[in-house]
């Protein structure tokens, strides 16, 4: 332990343990898929859901899930998501239709955006903002980032092991111990401030139109971008979202404070978080499908093979946050991001029909340094200077914006590798996968240019508490 520092304690062993369930439950169903398509008779064109159901529901009730926080109590909204989680993960494994399936993984992304936002607020008002915080960001970073991983290594072990149901019921006893151990280690919420409302017209109108438009998102890849569907789902979240935006300019409460919106950290942070989710987010996939399409690796192979990424990203995380206290976080970012670009470009060269797997190492290996350290950064800076009250919101924001980053990566990114790089064969499958991820180490690099430009001309952000010799003062007493 470093000098000064005092350990952060059981609490974040739990906090961390949720993330990690958030994220496991992110990618823990892509190896098993076609096991989960054969068992329960699902369409082609119908499976995509059992992902994309997670995603759209997580994506769109992201800022009320903050607002919950922040109103309710971190505490009660941790343990209701916790059971929400368990509760629809034992329905899951017990699913003996596609639909009640997608509807069980909806429910799960629900659980999800409302477990995200209170882990994340509990972190930021349990831990004073310096040192201390950034390195519970750290340890919950490397479990969140490493879970993105993880998910792919536990899943195939569960699939060849148990058989798909396994992939939902381990996460029923997990659930449960985070409820209880949430109940009893956190602080206790104090009364509910009547004073405050949900301001319901603006979280029906938000909710509803951030989930209409990761739903078109995620859909037009397979249907097409102008088909009926689409354009609706399309048409319909521009209208609620401006809606909303009329709302929350009259409401007394609103539930996206204008204060936050003028907050220049937070909103650098969503910026980063969107491409982090477009650029980062994506390339498991593209990786998954390689090894398993191109390379007939099978469940448990490709879920081993994720096992080294998963171990250098937690180290990228723990790297993250040193390099957070000795150079600034926006030169952390720019660091990941460099090194996030130059592994994402390696190891799309290294894909191959006859490559081998430790060929993939050197690209694996500085992408997940660079996804570790970026990780960890952008969620130090969205919490930066945030005021106690508005840090399950300010969470809620950051995250939804990760979500539609990778919602909007992953759409475009399968529209490059062309129809998703899934129904083409041979050479052309594999040229396709590799033009993916080479976009994707573009737009990454791209991430890290505008991150250097940004520092050399604006110079250290008055804002920002984390810049070398910026001393660490809340935002709202400057």
């Amino acid at each position: 332990m470093r000098h000064g520092l005092k350990p952060l304690g059981l609490p974040l062993l739990v906090l961390a343990s949720a993330q990690l369930v958030i994220s496991l439950d992110h990618n823990i169903v892509y190896v098993a898929l076609p096991a989960i398509g054969a068992g329960l008779g699902f369409s082609d064109h119908d499976l995509q859901w059992v992902v994309s159901g997670y995603v759209v529901a997580t994506a769109g009730f992201l800022l009320l899930g903050g607002r919950a926080a922040d109103l309710l109590g971190r505490r009660r909204t941790f343990v209701l998501a916790a059971l929400l989680y368990g509760g629809s993960s034992l329905v899951g494994g017990l699913a003996g239709t596609p639909g009640v399936l997608i509807a069980v993984r909806a429910v799960q992304g629900v659980g999800g955006s409302l477990l995200f936002p209170a882990t994340l607020s509990l972190i930021s008002t349990l831990y004073e903002e310096g040192p201390d915080r950034n390195r519970a960001l750290a340890v919950w970073g490397a479990a969140g980032a490493g879970g993105l991983c993880l998910g792919s290594l536990l899943g195939g072990l569960l699939v060849e092991a148990f058989g798909w149901p396994s992939v939902f019921f381990v996460n029923v006893p997990v659930a449960v111990v985070l409820a209880v151990a949430g109940r009893l280690l956190f602080p206790a919420d104090g009364p509910r401030d009547r004073s405050r409302t949900f301001d319901v017209a603006g979280a029906l109108t938000a909710t509803g139109g951030s989930t209409l438009l990761v739903f078109a998102l995620v859909r037009a890849p397979a249907e097409g971008w102008g088909t009926p569907t689409v354009l609706v789902s399309a048409a319909l979240s521009v209208g609620l979202l401006t809606l909303f935006a009329v709302v929350e300019r009259r409401s007394r409460d609103p539930l996206l404070p204008a204060r936050l919106l003028a907050h220049r950290g937070l909103l650098a942070a969503m910026g980063v978080t969107v491409l982090f989710g477009a650029t980062f987010g994506s390339v498991p996939y593209f990786l998954t499908l390689y090894l398993q399409t191109v390379r007939g690796y099978g469940a448990a192979a490709t879920g081993l093979a994720f096992l080294v990424p998963a171990v250098v990203v937690a180290a990228g995380t723990q790297a993250g946050e040193r390099a957070v206290s000795a150079f600034g976080v926006r030169r952390t970012l720019a660091g990941g991001m460099t090194l996030g670009a130059a592994g994402a470009a390696a190891l799309a060269l290294a894909f191959s029909s006859g490559g081998s797997y430790p060929a993939l190492l050197p690209g694996i290996v500085l992408l997940g340094l660079g996804q570790g350290a970026a990780w960890t950064g952008m969620w130090i800076a969205a919490s930066a200077g945030v005021a106690r009250g508005d840090q399950g919101v300010a969470s809620g924001m950051a995250s939804t914006t990760l979500q539609v980053g990778g919602a909007v990566g992953l759409a475009v990114l399968v529209a490059v590798a062309g129809a998703g790089g899934q129904d083409a064969t041979g050479a052309g499958l594999l040229d396709g996968l590799r033009t993916a991820v080479l976009t994707a180490a573009a737009g990454i690099g791209c991430g890290a240019l505008a991150l250097s430009v940004l520092h050399r001309t604006a110079g250290p952000a008055r804002s920002s508490p984390v810049e070398p010799g910026e001393p660490h003062v809340p935002h709202s007493r400057r």
